[in-house]
């Protein structure tokens, strides 16, 4: 939690020179600029103070994972074409893992300051207060989360042939641009379910385990349970993931 709280105070200071923030592309509508190395390297020096032997994955070139029995995998600034324009939805997310195993997460809305924690059968908070998944089982009364392929474009023709059954099955789809925030939505009960293709690991290790924590299911695509690494993901409620699995099923050739 402070970790991400002093890498969110580094972003705001970022936010309020925005127009002198220098863009840099890493790939196809993928950009970092110096507010993003600055939150990690904030993130990583209070890490770093208070665990000095624990090993750190960070999105922008931290020391990457190894066989340390602590890792935490952090994602400084989750949303980076948000910010650079301006729009008021992304995050700092930091998951804890012991020998593999996700033990608590932090994620900061770093606009509003909403802070959504976790710690393994202890359950998920927002600003302190225990939050839930949703008990929508109506898919046609269902908002459901998502994230575009933008990285790996690739995925865009599966990713749009399934789009048309989720419109006209659901109340609606939202895309907001910050994974780790959608993850949270979902654990709070604002979306009842959520996917997308490719998530990197920084995304994705502390939604995880705010979702369950929160009563959520998290898979793959083939519906085995999400670990902390490269790939999709399939998140919701029970009953909604379970619906949503099976519409996405068939896109994916299963």
């Amino acid at each position: 939690m402070a970790a991400a709280v002093r890498a969110a105070d580094v972003i705001r200071a970022g936010s309020a020179r925005l127009g002198d923030v220098r863009w840099e592309q890493k790939g196809p509508s993928d950009f970092v600029s110096q507010v993003d190395r600055d939150a990690e390297a904030a993130l990583c020096a209070v890490i770093l103070e208070r665990h000095p032997d624990a090993g750190i994955m960070a999105e922008e070139g931290s020391p990457k994972a190894d066989s340390r029995q602590l890792l935490f995998v952090a994602d400084p600034l989750d949303g980076t074409t948000n910010f650079l324009h301006g729009f008021p939805w992304y995050a700092v997310s930091i998951g804890a893992l012991v020998d593999g195993r996700q033990e608590a997460a932090a994620i900061i809305n770093v606009p509003t300051g909403d802070l959504y924690t976790a710690v393994l059968n202890g359950g998920a908070r927002r600003a302190g207060q225990a939050i839930r998944v949703s008990s929508i089982t109506d898919p046609t009364r269902a908002l459901i989360g998502t994230g575009f392929p933008f990285k790996h474009r690739e995925g865009i023709r599966p990713y749009m042939d399934v789009l048309p059954r989720l419109m006209e099955g659901t109340a609606g789809l939202r895309r907001a641009g910050s994974a780790a925030l959608d993850l949270c939505d979902v654990a709070c009960g604002r979306f009842d379910a959520f996917w997308e293709h490719r998530l990197a690991p920084w995304d994705v290790a502390a939604g995880i385990l705010i979702i369950r924590e929160a009563g959520g299911v998290v898979t793959d695509f083939k519906g085995n349970p999400a670990p902390v690494a490269h790939g999709p993901i399939v998140a919701g409620n029970p009953t909604m993931h379970a619906w949503l699995l099976a519409q996405l099923r068939p896109a994916e050739g299963d």
